[in-house]
């Protein structure tokens, strides 16, 4: 079993500003295009929430909340979440938000209309 003094001093070594400068400068451009398109795709998944709740009559002070879900999901199928997993992971969002207070018929709307998700399929 190593040390934990050991341990420290290996990582603090590893992670000398210099050597994780070497390590990342390669990857800036991807990480830049990366973070610009995520920003691009989220601002546009903003939008389509918005005419969710705007078709829906939602008061303005709870849009950052329906917002949230919004992001949410879309954060999970930019990670690649796809199918049923993805319904049954927006069906656990859902249930969140709800017991948050939100509206469930709205989180659904914004769930199929925006992300083109059905219902998970019950077992």
């Amino acid at each position: 079993m190593i040390d934990p003094t050991r341990r420290i001093e290996n990582y603090n070594v590893a992670i000398t500003p210099e050597r994780v400068a070497a390590q990342v400068e390669p990857q800036i451009a991807d990480i830049k295009t990366n973070a610009a398109q995520a920003m691009v795709e989220m601002h546009t998944t903003d939008l389509q929430v918005r005419e969710v709740l705007n078709g829906a009559g939602v008061s303005m002070i709870q849009y950052p909340f329906y917002l949230c879900f919004g992001r949410e999901l879309w954060s999970l199928y930019r990670r690649g979440t796809r199918g049923e997993t993805l319904a049954i992971e927006a069906a656990v969002l859902i249930a969140k938000w709800v017991a948050r207070g939100l509206t469930e018929a709205v989180l659904q709307a914004i769930r199929t209309d925006v992300f083109n998700v059905s219902a998970p399929i019950a077992p």
